[in-house]
């Protein structure tokens, strides 16, 4: 096989075999094929895409491209959840540890933040003491009597994905649907766990602006993790507007442990009860309306917050920070951010609220930068909210105070108020099994 030979089939719009796509990425991975040959590949696929069978095969080959988790000593029936991202997005802190209080193991392999969206491992990194790095036999363990744990990817997990998400980067590649799905579902197969739930966003701080854009990339990932023999389904979720009031790292674990114990926003909460009734779901808990109706009762009992306690003392944190979210990180200056005039919130730039929240120091324009656990925004008005010239938009906390204006002016760019109130907007637009997409 010739990699010149697979570019111009691809690139006339012919389709890739399994082993044309096994000696791609292998040879890939192995250094045999040149980064500027595998751009031509990814371009030639931007352009003419990848029907199913191509992006699963793509899909296995990265998966099995590296190590891959080996679960087998965790008792029961293991699921995890992902998110492809977004602003505020802190549900696998509240999630994990309510379903994990219903007899649902989550075994987690998480991300970091970059840009404007965060990453759940420096969220839980906030949490003094607390490691994301723990050998496997360890975190086995601490499934088996916590019922969850969340660590980071080992560094030999998936490299074809490493170097293929490098390369795309820098290549206008990012957003081809087949390079996304096959991106995301080989870390979640080489992960291991047995049910998924995919959390797809939609929305102006999601990576899928469109309703149309965002259920087409979950069936594609939907249809990879059920010929991959996992139970798979994805929730269509809104990204248009920050998830909850807290973004930044240590507000957010705060603002996780609140709604764990049922005193939470409205937003998150909801969107988080609806995750969590799938994950019970896929797990042989009941229906979906029996699902829900548990995980309702968990929350309203805090049962989640003892459990997310537990986790992060066998990962080596300070559980105290759990049950007194007040010793968690604050950066110590603070601003608040007012309305220029009066209105109704019609329209937020959730890209941007996020961009000024990193500008803070809350999160990584490189993945080298480091970060300040507390720093960040809290939002007090929101979509719909009516708002008078001077009213507190926002809360701004840093480090260095010559870090507000700039991240103020980005901010308020990001806000549009009007002269008229908007209409409610969904927070779940629709569910995604094998049989096709249900809209709510």
């Amino acid at each position: 096989m010739r990699m010149y030979d697979l570019i111009e089939k691809k690139k006339r719009g012919g389709v890739l075999n399994r082993q044309e796509i096994h000696e791609m990425v292998s040879g890939y991975v192995a250094g045999e094929i040149p980064d500027y040959q595998m751009s031509a590949m990814m371009m030639a696929v931007w352009f003419q895409g990848m029907n199913r069978q191509e992006t699963a095969d793509l899909t296995m080959e990265m998966a099995c491209s590296g190590d891959t988790a080996d679960l087998s000593s965790i008792e029961g029936i293991k699921v995890d959840k992902h998110s492809t991202g977004g602003v505020g997005d802190k549900t696998t802190l509240i999630i994990g540890p309510l379903v994990a209080s219903l007899g649902v193991k989550m075994a987690k392999m998480s991300g970091r933040g970059l840009g404007h969206t965060g990453g759940t491992l420096d969220k839980l990194e906030s949490i003094p003491g607390l490691t994301t790095v723990i050998p496997g036999d360890r975190f086995c363990r601490i499934v088996n009597e916590v019922g969850i744990a969340v660590i980071g990817q080992s560094g030999n997990m998936v490299p074809a994905d490493k170097k293929l998400y490098a390369l795309r980067d820098v290549t206008a590649t990012v957003d081809s649907l087949p390079l996304i799905a096959s991106s995301i579902m080989s870390k979640k197969l080489a992960a291991g766990s047995d049910a998924i739930v995919l959390d797809v966003k939609t929305g102006s701080g999601a990576f899928m602006k469109t309703l149309e854009d965002s259920v087409a990339l979950a069936r594609e990932m939907v249809a990879i993790g059920n010929g991959a023999g996992k139970k798979c389904c994805a929730l269509i979720t809104d990204m248009d507007v920050p998830l909850g009031n807290a973004i930044g790292n240590a507000m957010e674990v705060e603002e996780a442990v609140q709604t764990l114990r049922g005193q939470g926003p409205a937003d998150l909460t909801e969107i988080c009860l609806q995750l969590a009734a799938n994950l019970l779901f896929l797990a042989g808990k009941g229906t979906i309306e029996q699902c829900g109706s548990m995980a309702e009762q968990a929350m309203r009992e805090g049962r989640g917050v003892r459990v997310l306690a537990d986790m992060v003392k066998a990962q080596g944190g300070d559980e105290s920070c759990i049950y007194d979210t007040g010793k968690l990180a604050r950066a110590p200056f603070r601003r608040e951010v007012l309305a220029p005039s009066d209105g109704f919130i019609i329209h937020i730039d959730t890209e941007g609220c996020g961009i000024a929240s990193a500008m803070l120091g809350a999160g990584r324009t490189k993945k080298e930068d480091s970060i300040d656990y507390g720093a960040g925004i809290f939002l007090h008005k929101k979509y719909g909210d009516a708002v008078r010239a001077g009213d507190v938009l926002a809360e701004f906390f840093a480090s260095d105070e010559r870090l507000f204006d700039q991240a103020e002016k980005r901010f308020l760019q990001s806000y549009v108020i009007g002269g008229l109130p908007s209409k409610a907007r969904k927070l779940v637009y629709a569910r995604v099994t094998e049989e096709g997409a249900v809209y709510f």
